[in-house]
C-alpha cells in the first residue's frame, strides 16, 4: 500500500503543470503515475502547431470572442474569460521563465507569431511543430528537480478508491461520494497496489484510440473518463468529439497529424484532381474555417466522389526551405513516408483528435465528487463547448493544472494530515483480490475487440451520425461491453485488458450522448438533426 498527499494520474501539461504547483510545498508529498516507462509520453508530447499567448494586435477580448465563436454556442463564457486573462501570464511565468520552452523567435529576438484556423490574430506561439514536445521536455525537466515528487512510470490505474464503493463501512452508504486514491496496477511486478491519497488529479488525457482513425497515441483510449464514470462522476458534452481535417493517409504513417498550422501558413485543400473546394463550404474562412466544418467538408467531397483521401498544398505558397524549417518533423515524417511536401501536395483525411467532453469540473478543477479533480482533455470546463479552438488545449491545460493545485493547497486534511484517518483508510479499504483468477489474458482477443471498438465508433459514431447508426453502436457496445466485462471479472490483469474495459465504456458514453442530443451542433453533426445548431454545411 502506498500513501500520498496528493495523487496525480497523468504527465501531460495539466498533470505536469499542477504537480509543480503544489510541489512549491516543500513537506507536501505528491506522486505521479504513468502508464509509460517514458514520463515524456503524453497526449502533449504529440501537439504540432502550438500554445495561445497574446499577439502584440490582440487583447483577452478578442480570443474570448474568438473561442466562443468555434465552440458553435456551447462554450461557457466564464471559462473562456478565465482561459484569455490568466494564460497569457501563466505562459509567460512556467513555460518561458521557468521550464526555458525555447519558443521560435525572429532574429531580432521577438516572438514569431503563428496563425489557425477561426483566429483573427496571429497569436499561437510554437518551437517549430514540436510545441508539445518541446514544453513536455521543459516540465518533466523541472517536476525531476523537486524532491517532495515521487513517480511511479509503467503504472496503470485501474479503478479510483471511493467511498461508500470500496468501504468495509455499510454506514459509509449515507456519506457523499469522496474518493481516496486509486488502485494502481505495476507493469513490471504484475501486481495491484492500493495508493491512498487526500486528493487525486486525473490528468489521463482524451480516447482517440476508441475509433480506427485517429491522431491520438495508443494510451488515449478513455482510462480516466471511464474511471471517473464508475466512481459517479458527472460526465458533458461526451458527443463532441472533434476530428482533425488532416491525418496524413499514407499506409504504413496513418494517424500522424498534418497540423492546422499548415493551413494557417498558407496552404489549401485540394481534390485528388487538384481543385480547391472549401469555398464551397465557408466562403469567408475558406480554408481557415474551424475544424468541425472543414473535417465534415472533406468527409462530404469523399463520400460524394469517392476519393481515398484529398490533398493539402503548402509547396505551391511558400519555399522549400521555409517549410523545411518551420515544418520540420511533419516534412521529415512525410519523406520517410514518400512525400516531399516542398514539392508536391500532401494525402490527408480526417480523424478523431480531442475530445471536447469529459469529467464536468468547476473554475478550479473540481468534480462533483469530493477529492477528485480533473484537469486537461479528460475534463470538461466548458471552454470547448461542441468545437474546440485551435490551440486552446495547451493552455487550458496550463491554466487549469494552475488552479487546480491552488485550490488543493487550500484543503487541509491530506491524507498523511492524521495518523488516525491514515488507519482508518487501510482498514476499510480493502486490497486487490485476484483469488480464483485466470491467467489467460491473450493478447490476440484483447487486440481484436479493441479493434472492434474501433471499426464501431468509426462508422456509427463519427464524423456524421444519424438515429439508427447510433443505436446500432450503442446495441454492439452493449453486447461487446458484456462479453468484456465478463473475461475482466475472471482474468488476471494487464494494461491491455484495463485499456479495453475502459476502451468500450468510453465508446458507450460517447455514443449515449450523442444518441441523447439529436441536435446538430459543432462537431456533433446528425443527418436526422430536428433543430439546426451553428454552422451546419
Amino acid at each position: 500500500m502506498l500513501q500520498t498527499d496528493v495523487l496525480i494520474i497523468g504527465t501531460g501539461i495539466a498533470g505536469a503543470t499542477a504537480a509543480l504547483k503544489l510541489a512549491e510545498v516543500p513537506n507536501r508529498h505528491i506522486t505521479i503515475i504513468t502508464r509509460e516507462l517514458d514520463p515524456h509520453e503524453s497526449n502533449t508530447r504529440y501537439a504540432q502547431g502550438g500554445i495561445i499567448s497574446r499577439g502584440p494586435d490582440d487583447s483577452a477580448d478578442l480570443l474570448v470572442k474568438d473561442i466562443l465563436e468555434a465552440g458553435a454556442g456551447a462554450s461557457l463564457p466564464s471559462a473562456a474569460h478565465i482561459l484569455a486573462e490568466e494564460g497569457p501570464l501563466l505562459l509567460e511565468k512556467i513555460l518561458i521563465a521557468a521550464a526555458a520552452v525555447p519558443f521560435d523567435r525572429s532574429e531580432g529576438g521577438a516572438m514569431e507569431w503563428g496563425q489557425e484556423a477561426a483566429h483573427s490574430r496571429r497569436r499561437i506561439l510554437h518551437v517549430g511543430d514540436g510545441t508539445g514536445r518541446a514544453i513536455e521536455r521543459g516540465l518533466i525537466a523541472l517536476l525531476k528537480s523537486k524532491p517532495n515528487i515521487q513517480w511511479f512510470t509503467n503504472a496503470t490505474a485501474v479503478d479510483l478508491i471511493t467511498y461508500p464503493h470500496h468501504s468495509r463501512n455499510p454506514l459509509d452508504t449515507y456519506k457523499p461520494i469522496t474518493c481516496h486514491g486509486a488502485y494502481v496496477f505495476d507493469r513490471n511486478k504484475g501486481a495491484v497496489h492500493r495508493t491512498l491519497a487526500g486528493v487525486t488529479v486525473l490528468a489521463t488525457g482524451g480516447l482517440g484510440r476508441v475509433y480506427r482513425n485517429t491522431t491520438n497515441p495508443v494510451g488515449a483510449r478513455g482510462d480516466g473518463l471511464a474511471m471517473a464514470s464508475r466512481a459517479g462522476a458527472r460526465i458533458i458534452n461526451a458527443e463532441y468529439v472533434q476530428f482533425h481535417p488532416t491525418a496524413l493517409a499514407v499506409p504504413g504513417a496513418e494517424g500522424f497529424l498534418i497540423s492546422e498550422a499548415v493551413r494557417g501558413e498558407g496552404g489549401i485543400l485540394l481534390t485528388p484532381e487538384g481543385q480547391p473546394f472549401m469555398e464551397k463550404y465557408a466562403p469567408e474562412w475558406k480554408d481557415l474555417a474551424p475544424r468541425d466544418v472543414v473535417a465534415r467538408a472533406i468527409h462530404q467531397e469523399m463520400t460524394e466522389n469517392a476519393y481515398t483521401y484529398v490533398l493539402l498544398d503548402i509547396a505551391s505558397h511558400k519555399d522549400a526551405e521555409w517549410i523545411r524549417e518551420r515544418f520540420p518533423n511533419i516534412y521529415a515524417t512525410c519523406l520517410k513516408a514518400g512525400i516531399d511536401i516542398t514539392h508536391e501536395p500532401i494525402p490527408v483525411v480526417p480523424a478523431a483528435h480531442y475530445f471536447c467532453g469529459g469529467v464536468q469540473v468547476d473554475e478550479w478543477g473540481q468534480s462533483n465528487i469530493a477529492n477528485l479533480y480533473a484537469v486537461g482533455e479528460v475534463s470538461c470546463t466548458g471552454l470547448h463547448g461542441a468545437n474546440r479552438l485551435a490551440s486552446t488545449s495547451l493552455l487550458e491545460g496550463l491554466v487549469w493544472g494552475n488552479r487546480t493545485a491552488e485550490h488543493v493547497g487550500q484543503i487541509a486534511n491530506l491524507s498523511r494530515s492524521t495518523e488516525a484517518q491514515i488507519s482508518n483508510l487501510r482498514y476499510n479499504v480493502p486490497p486487490w483480490d485476484e483469488s480464483g483468477l485466470t491467467d489467460d489474458r491473450d493478447p490476440a482477443l484483447i487486440q481484436g475487440d479493441m479493434q472492434t471498438i474501433q471499426n464501431i465508433m468509426w462508422h456509427y459514431v463519427g464524423l456524421v451520425r444519424s438515429g439508427d447508426r447510433l443505436s446500432r453502436a450503442i446495441r454492439e457496445l452493449r453486447h461487446l461491453q458484456n462479453e468484456i466485462e465478463t473475461f475482466y471479472r475472471t482474468t488476471k490483469l494487464s494494461d491491455g485488458l484495463i485499456g479495453l474495459r475502459n476502451a468500450v465504456e468510453a465508446a458507450l458514453i460517447v455514443a449515449q450522448s450523442a444518441q441523447h442530443n439529436r441536435q446538430s451542433r459543432g462537431c456533433h453533426y446528425r443527418v436526422d438533426s430536428v433543430t439546426v445548431g451553428d454552422r451546419l454545411i
